[in-house]
Protein backbone atom coordinates (compact mmCIF):
# COMPACT_ATOMS: atom_id res chain seq x y z
CA UNK A 1 0.00 0.00 0.00
CA UNK A 2 1.31 3.52 -1.29
CA UNK A 3 0.78 5.95 2.28
CA UNK A 4 0.41 9.87 1.38
CA UNK A 5 0.25 12.21 4.00
CA UNK A 6 1.11 15.99 3.69
CA UNK A 7 3.77 14.60 5.88
CA UNK A 8 5.29 12.10 3.76
CA UNK A 9 5.26 14.56 0.88
CA UNK A 10 7.56 17.13 3.02
CA UNK A 11 9.92 13.99 4.29
CA UNK A 12 10.20 12.05 1.42
CA UNK A 13 9.54 8.63 3.49
CA UNK A 14 7.54 5.68 2.63
CA UNK A 15 5.88 5.36 5.74
CA UNK A 16 4.02 8.45 7.88
CA UNK A 17 6.15 7.45 11.29
CA UNK A 18 8.76 9.82 12.96
CA UNK A 19 10.85 9.00 15.40
CA UNK A 20 10.96 10.86 18.50
CA UNK A 21 13.82 12.61 19.76
CA UNK A 22 15.10 10.86 22.36
CA UNK A 23 17.47 12.45 24.69
CA UNK A 24 20.37 10.21 25.28
CA UNK A 25 19.06 7.46 23.32
CA UNK A 26 18.21 9.42 20.03
CA UNK A 27 21.97 8.11 18.41
CA UNK A 28 22.79 7.54 15.26
CA UNK A 29 22.63 3.71 14.51
CA UNK A 30 19.54 3.98 16.50
CA UNK A 31 17.90 7.03 13.89
CA UNK A 32 19.41 4.55 10.61
CA UNK A 33 17.71 1.77 11.70
CA UNK A 34 14.46 4.24 11.96
CA UNK A 35 15.02 5.43 8.30
CA UNK A 36 16.20 2.23 6.86
CA UNK A 37 12.78 0.75 8.06
CA UNK A 38 10.26 3.56 6.38
CA UNK A 39 10.03 5.88 8.99
CA UNK A 40 11.83 9.14 9.53
CA UNK A 41 14.68 9.43 11.55
CA UNK A 42 16.02 11.73 13.89
CA UNK A 43 19.16 12.01 15.35
CA UNK A 44 18.91 13.67 18.66
CA UNK A 45 22.05 16.62 18.08
CA UNK A 46 23.03 17.38 21.45
CA UNK A 47 24.15 13.98 22.20
CA UNK A 48 27.12 15.13 20.46
CA UNK A 49 29.76 17.84 21.10
CA UNK A 50 29.82 20.06 17.18
CA UNK A 51 32.87 18.18 16.19
CA UNK A 52 31.62 14.74 16.69
CA UNK A 53 28.18 15.77 15.68
CA UNK A 54 29.76 16.54 12.15
CA UNK A 55 30.82 13.24 11.86
CA UNK A 56 28.10 11.57 12.60
CA UNK A 57 26.08 13.04 10.31
CA UNK A 58 28.36 11.47 7.37
CA UNK A 59 28.24 8.57 9.72
CA UNK A 60 24.57 8.85 8.91
CA UNK A 61 24.45 9.07 5.22
CA UNK A 62 26.96 5.95 5.13
CA UNK A 63 24.32 3.93 7.13
CA UNK A 64 21.22 4.71 5.15
CA UNK A 65 20.07 6.28 2.04
CA UNK A 66 16.79 7.54 3.18
CA UNK A 67 15.41 10.63 4.29
CA UNK A 68 16.63 11.76 8.29
CA UNK A 69 16.28 14.99 10.35
CA UNK A 70 17.99 16.36 13.60
CA UNK A 71 16.30 17.32 16.72
CA UNK A 72 17.18 20.04 19.38
CA UNK A 73 15.65 19.73 22.91
CA UNK A 74 15.93 23.03 24.05
CA UNK A 75 16.77 24.25 27.87
CA UNK A 76 14.98 26.81 29.57
CA UNK A 77 17.09 29.80 29.64
CA UNK A 78 18.02 31.05 33.08
CA UNK A 79 18.90 34.11 32.70
CA UNK A 80 19.63 36.28 29.95
CA UNK A 81 23.04 35.64 29.56
CA UNK A 82 22.78 31.88 29.99
CA UNK A 83 20.41 32.92 26.79
CA UNK A 84 22.60 34.02 24.95
CA UNK A 85 25.29 31.55 25.64
CA UNK A 86 22.93 28.73 24.71
CA UNK A 87 21.51 30.16 21.77
CA UNK A 88 25.06 30.43 20.31
CA UNK A 89 25.22 26.63 21.21
CA UNK A 90 22.07 25.75 19.33
CA UNK A 91 22.70 27.37 16.19
CA UNK A 92 26.36 26.10 15.97
CA UNK A 93 24.38 22.86 15.67
CA UNK A 94 21.34 24.17 13.20
CA UNK A 95 24.74 25.09 11.22
CA UNK A 96 26.22 22.37 10.73
CA UNK A 97 23.32 20.31 9.72
CA UNK A 98 22.59 22.94 7.21
CA UNK A 99 26.02 22.37 5.65
CA UNK A 100 24.95 18.72 5.66
CA UNK A 101 22.21 18.76 3.48
CA UNK A 102 19.97 18.23 6.40
CA UNK A 103 16.17 19.44 5.48
CA UNK A 104 14.12 18.91 8.56
CA UNK A 105 14.72 19.85 12.05
CA UNK A 106 12.50 19.11 14.79
CA UNK A 107 12.34 21.17 18.28
CA UNK A 108 11.06 19.97 21.66
CA UNK A 109 10.63 21.66 25.19
CA UNK A 110 11.31 25.24 25.57
CA UNK A 111 10.43 27.68 22.74
CA UNK A 112 12.80 28.48 20.57
CA UNK A 113 11.58 30.40 17.76
CA UNK A 114 14.99 31.99 16.29
CA UNK A 115 15.81 27.74 15.59
CA UNK A 116 12.81 28.05 13.32
CA UNK A 117 13.81 31.39 11.73
CA UNK A 118 17.24 30.28 10.54
CA UNK A 119 15.91 26.89 9.73
CA UNK A 120 13.58 28.67 7.57
CA UNK A 121 16.20 31.10 6.27
CA UNK A 122 18.52 28.27 4.74
CA UNK A 123 15.34 26.95 2.77
CA UNK A 124 14.42 24.13 5.40
CA UNK A 125 11.20 23.32 7.61
CA UNK A 126 10.65 23.15 11.18
CA UNK A 127 8.46 20.98 12.85
CA UNK A 128 8.35 21.59 16.68
CA UNK A 129 6.73 19.01 19.96
CA UNK A 130 4.45 20.51 21.81
CA UNK A 131 2.31 19.62 24.49
CA UNK A 132 -0.84 21.83 24.74
CA UNK A 133 -2.72 23.38 22.09
CA UNK A 134 -2.14 27.06 22.88
CA UNK A 135 1.99 26.16 22.62
CA UNK A 136 0.76 25.05 18.69
CA UNK A 137 -1.43 27.84 17.88
CA UNK A 138 1.46 29.87 19.09
CA UNK A 139 4.13 27.93 16.64
CA UNK A 140 1.77 27.86 13.95
CA UNK A 141 1.48 31.82 13.47
CA UNK A 142 5.54 31.66 14.11
CA UNK A 143 5.85 29.68 11.11
CA UNK A 144 5.76 25.87 11.93
CA UNK A 145 6.05 23.68 8.57
CA UNK A 146 4.19 20.98 11.23
CA UNK A 147 3.93 20.39 14.67
CA UNK A 148 3.90 17.54 16.88
CA UNK A 149 1.55 17.39 19.53
CA UNK A 150 2.09 15.48 22.65
CA UNK A 151 -1.29 13.72 24.61
CA UNK A 152 -0.74 13.41 28.19
CA UNK A 153 -0.32 9.32 27.36
CA UNK A 154 3.34 10.18 26.43
CA UNK A 155 6.53 9.88 28.52
CA UNK A 156 8.87 12.36 29.10
CA UNK A 157 8.31 15.95 29.43
CA UNK A 158 4.83 16.65 30.79
CA UNK A 159 2.66 19.40 31.26
CA UNK A 160 -0.34 19.59 33.80
CA UNK A 161 -2.94 21.20 31.24
CA UNK A 162 -2.14 18.46 28.36
CA UNK A 163 -5.31 17.06 26.92
CA UNK A 164 -5.31 13.38 25.47
CA UNK A 165 -4.40 12.44 22.14
CA UNK A 166 -8.22 12.43 21.50
CA UNK A 167 -8.79 15.89 21.85
CA UNK A 168 -5.31 17.37 20.86
CA UNK A 169 -5.55 15.90 17.50
CA UNK A 170 -10.12 16.41 17.11
CA UNK A 171 -9.68 20.23 18.29
CA UNK A 172 -6.39 20.59 16.80
CA UNK A 173 -7.65 19.69 13.55
CA UNK A 174 -10.38 22.10 13.31
CA UNK A 175 -8.07 24.94 14.71
CA UNK A 176 -4.73 24.66 12.71
CA UNK A 177 -4.18 24.73 9.20
CA UNK A 178 -0.46 22.91 9.45
CA UNK A 179 -0.15 19.17 9.01
CA UNK A 180 -0.29 17.62 12.58
CA UNK A 181 1.82 14.88 14.60
CA UNK A 182 0.67 12.24 16.56
CA UNK A 183 2.46 11.77 19.95
CA UNK A 184 1.33 9.95 23.33
CA UNK A 185 0.55 6.05 23.79
CA UNK A 186 0.24 5.23 20.14
CA UNK A 187 1.92 1.34 19.32
CA UNK A 188 -0.02 -0.45 17.30
CA UNK A 189 -1.70 -0.44 13.78
CA UNK A 190 -5.22 0.20 15.30
CA UNK A 191 -3.67 3.13 17.12
CA UNK A 192 -2.02 4.58 14.03
CA UNK A 193 -4.81 4.51 11.75
CA UNK A 194 -7.61 5.84 15.05
CA UNK A 195 -4.70 9.35 14.88
CA UNK A 196 -4.63 9.10 11.31
CA UNK A 197 -8.47 9.00 11.31
CA UNK A 198 -8.43 12.43 13.92
CA UNK A 199 -6.45 14.68 11.28
CA UNK A 200 -3.01 13.71 12.66
CA UNK A 201 -0.66 13.09 9.27
CA UNK A 202 1.83 11.19 10.88
CA UNK A 203 2.19 9.29 13.70
CA UNK A 204 5.66 10.10 16.94
CA UNK A 205 6.80 6.96 17.73
CA UNK A 206 8.39 6.57 21.12
CA UNK A 207 8.40 4.40 23.78
CA UNK A 208 7.52 1.83 21.34
CA UNK A 209 10.63 1.22 19.48
CA UNK A 210 12.79 1.69 22.62
CA UNK A 211 11.84 -1.61 23.15
CA UNK A 212 13.38 -3.18 19.99
CA UNK A 213 16.65 -4.72 19.52
CA UNK A 214 18.59 -1.62 17.90
CA UNK A 215 17.46 1.07 20.57
CA UNK A 216 20.52 1.70 22.95
CA UNK A 217 18.14 1.40 25.88
CA UNK A 218 19.93 -1.68 27.92
CA UNK A 219 18.26 -4.98 27.75
CA UNK A 220 17.64 -5.55 31.55
CA UNK A 221 15.44 -1.72 30.89
CA UNK A 222 14.06 -3.32 28.22
CA UNK A 223 12.84 -6.45 30.18
CA UNK A 224 11.39 -4.26 32.23
CA UNK A 225 9.52 -2.36 30.57
CA UNK A 226 8.00 -4.77 29.05
CA UNK A 227 6.26 -6.29 31.84
CA UNK A 228 4.95 -3.09 33.16
CA UNK A 229 1.16 -3.02 33.84
CA UNK A 230 0.08 0.34 32.78
CA UNK A 231 -3.39 -0.43 34.41
CA UNK A 232 -1.99 -0.63 37.54
CA UNK A 233 -2.84 2.72 40.38
CA UNK A 234 1.04 3.22 40.56
CA UNK A 235 1.87 3.26 37.01
CA UNK A 236 -1.16 5.57 36.22
CA UNK A 237 -0.25 8.14 39.20
CA UNK A 238 3.61 8.14 37.74
CA UNK A 239 2.37 9.00 34.23
CA UNK A 240 -0.74 10.76 34.57
CA UNK A 241 1.03 12.98 37.32
CA UNK A 242 -0.21 17.01 37.47
CA UNK A 243 3.08 18.59 37.56
CA UNK A 244 5.52 19.85 35.33
CA UNK A 245 8.10 17.89 34.75
CA UNK A 246 8.98 14.32 33.71
CA UNK A 247 7.87 11.03 34.30
CA UNK A 248 9.58 7.89 35.40
CA UNK A 249 7.35 5.09 33.54
CA UNK A 250 7.24 4.53 29.51
CA UNK A 251 3.82 5.17 27.83
CA UNK A 252 0.91 2.68 27.36
CA UNK A 253 2.42 2.22 24.26
CA UNK A 254 5.05 -0.29 25.81
CA UNK A 255 1.52 -2.61 25.88
CA UNK A 256 1.79 -3.54 23.02
CA UNK A 257 4.96 -5.11 22.44
CA UNK A 258 5.68 -8.60 24.87
CA UNK A 259 9.19 -9.40 23.29
CA UNK A 260 12.22 -7.68 21.92
CA UNK A 261 12.42 -7.39 17.86
CA UNK A 262 13.97 -6.02 15.27
CA UNK A 263 12.83 -2.63 14.78
CA UNK A 264 12.13 -3.09 11.23
CA UNK A 265 10.14 -6.08 11.87
CA UNK A 266 7.70 -3.78 14.55
CA UNK A 267 7.38 -1.04 12.44
CA UNK A 268 6.69 -3.90 9.47
CA UNK A 269 4.02 -5.83 11.69
CA UNK A 270 2.35 -2.46 12.79
CA UNK A 271 2.23 -1.25 8.98
CA UNK A 272 1.29 -4.62 7.84
CA UNK A 273 -1.66 -4.95 10.20
CA UNK A 274 -2.63 -1.43 9.54
CA UNK A 275 -2.79 -2.37 5.41
CA UNK A 276 -4.91 -5.52 6.27
CA UNK A 277 -7.28 -3.50 8.28
CA UNK A 278 -7.66 -0.74 5.84
CA UNK A 279 -8.28 -3.20 2.83
CA UNK A 280 -10.83 -5.04 5.04
CA UNK A 281 -12.53 -1.90 4.89
CA UNK A 282 -12.22 -0.80 0.84
CA UNK A 283 -10.11 1.19 0.97
CA UNK A 284 -9.32 1.07 -3.10
CA UNK A 285 -6.09 1.49 -5.30
CA UNK A 286 -4.16 0.30 -2.45
CA UNK A 287 -3.33 4.04 -1.54
CA UNK A 288 -3.74 5.80 1.59
CA UNK A 289 -4.24 9.18 0.99
CA UNK A 290 -5.07 12.22 3.20
CA UNK A 291 -3.65 15.26 0.71
CA UNK A 292 -6.32 17.48 -0.57
CA UNK A 293 -7.48 17.86 -3.83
Amino acid sequence: MIWKTRITKLTKTKYPLIMAAFWRHGITEFAAAFSNAGGFGTIAALNYDTKNFKNELQKMKELTDKPFGVNLTIDRPRGRTDADVKKEEYLKYIEIAIDAGVEIFTTSSYQALYIGKRVHEAGCYWFPKVPLLRHAISVEKAGADAITLMGMESSGYKNPYQHSTLVNLTVGRKVLKVPLIAAGGIGDARGILGALAMGAEAICLGTAILVTKESPLSNDKKESWLKTDIFSEDYHKRLYHLKLGGTSVPSPAVGYNNKIIPLKDLIDNIMGNAERILESLGIPNGEFNTIPD
